[in-house]
C-alpha cells in the first residue's frame, strides 16, 4: 500500500505560472534556475512550468527570488495568471508558430483557456490598460519590423505569413503603428546599417 501511495505522489504534476516569461532566452533563465535548485521539472512553456512535485514554501520562495533577479516571477492569482496566458498565447501565435490561426483570435485565446472571450477581454483591459486586439497588433507590427530588417521576405510574403488580408491591409495597419510604411522604415534601417558599417 506505501508502494503505491509513493507511486502516485511521485506522479502528481504540478503546474506553475511564471510572469513576463515570454521568449525563448526567458525558458533558458527558468531551466536554469530549476536545475540549481534542484527541483525536477517535466514541461517548460512561454508563461508555465510543469514541475514532479509540489514545492515547499522555501523552495518555493528561493525560486521566486532567483526568478525575480531575471525579471521573472511565480505567480499565485487566478487573474495574474490568466492575464499571463493570454500575453503568451499572443506572443507564441506571433513570433513563434509556424502554423496559421484557422479561426479568428477571440475564438481561438477563448477555446484554448475555456473561458468567455468577453470575460478575458475586459479583465485583460483592466489589469493591462490595454485591449487584447491593440496588444496582438502591438506584436504583429513588431514581428512586420523584424522580418522587414533581418528577413529575405518581401512585403507581400510578410503580409501572407502574418494572415494580413492584403499588403494594403498590412500597410495601413504599419503606419498608424509607427508613422512609417514599411517601405520607408526599412529604407531607415538599411541607411543606418551602412552608415554603423562605414564608422
Amino acid at each position: 500500500m506505501e508502494e503505491l501511495i509513493q507511486g502516485y505522489i511521485s506522479s502528481y504534476k504540478v503546474k506553475l505560472y511564471i510572469k513576463n516569461m515570454v521568449c525563448i532566452r526567458c525558458k533558458i533563465v527558468v531551466k536554469n534556475e530549476l536545475e540549481k535548485l534542484g527541483i525536477g521539472y517535466i514541461l517548460i512553456e512561454l508563461g508555465q512550468v510543469e514541475i514532479e512535485s509540489q514545492l515547499s514554501p522555501e523552495q518555493r520562495l528561493q525560486l521566486d527570488e532567483a526568478l525575480r533577479k531575471s525579471g521573472l516571477e511565480l505567480m499565485d492569482d487566478k487573474k495574474s495568471v490568466l492575464i499571463e496566458k493570454i500575453k503568451c498565447i499572443i506572443i507564441e501565435t506571433v513570433h513563434y508558430s509556424e502554423v496559421k490561426l484557422k479561426t479568428n483570435l477571440s475564438d481561438y485565446i477563448s477555446d484554448k483557456l475555456g473561458y468567455d472571450y468577453t470575460y478575458l477581454a475586459n479583465l485583460f483591459s483592466e489589469v493591462t490598460g490595454i485591449t487584447i486586439e491593440k496588444f496582438y497588433l502591438n506584436h504583429k507590427i513588431e514581428k512586420v519590423k523584424e522580418l522587414l530588417v533581418y528577413n529575405e521576405l518581401n512585403l507581400t510574403e510578410i503580409a501572407f505569413d502574418l494572415g494580413y488580408s492584403s499588403v494594403a491591409h498590412l500597410s495601413n495597419q504599419f503606419k498608424k503603428f509607427t508613422g512609417l510604411s514599411p517601405s520607408h522604415f526599412k529604407r531607415l534601417k538599411n541607411e543606418r546599417r551602412i552608415m554603423l558599417e562605414n564608422l
